[in-house]
């Protein structure tokens, strides 16, 4: 269902401008803090470009304004706001709608 929520872990567990990698749904997802007052992201934690599950492990940064996370083993980035690859039209990963209520980290449900 589509609506509802489930709950991950605590937004603590994730240090600022870190992730961690959730299995959600039978899918890994990379879940993102970007900041001291828990700000966060989710993508798909798949690179398509080297083929290897890696993105939660990549470097959190900026480019013009943009969050992205850099892959830890070819270096594009990836925007954690659409899931392009900047270095590659057309590639692109998943985003997941993620939240943080009273601490705690929650993705939602996805589409079956």
């Amino acid at each position: 269902m589509k609506n509802e929520w489930v709950d991950i872990c605590d937004i603590n567990d994730i240090p600022p401008m870190g992730a961690v990698c959730a299995l959600h749904d039978g899918k890994q997802v990379a879940i993102f803090n970007l900041s001291n007052q828990g700000e966060v992201k989710s993508i798909c934690n798949y690179d398509p470009v080297s083929k290897a599950s890696v993105l939660s492990r990549g470097i959190i940064g900026d480019i013009e304004g943009r969050h992205v996370v850099s892959s830890p083993l070819h270096k594009q980035h990836f925007s954690l706001d659409t899931g392009e690859c900047l270095q590659h039209e057309g590639i692109k990963v998943n985003v997941y709608p993620v939240r943080v209520v009273n601490s705690r980290v929650q993705l939602q449900q996805l589409d079956s």
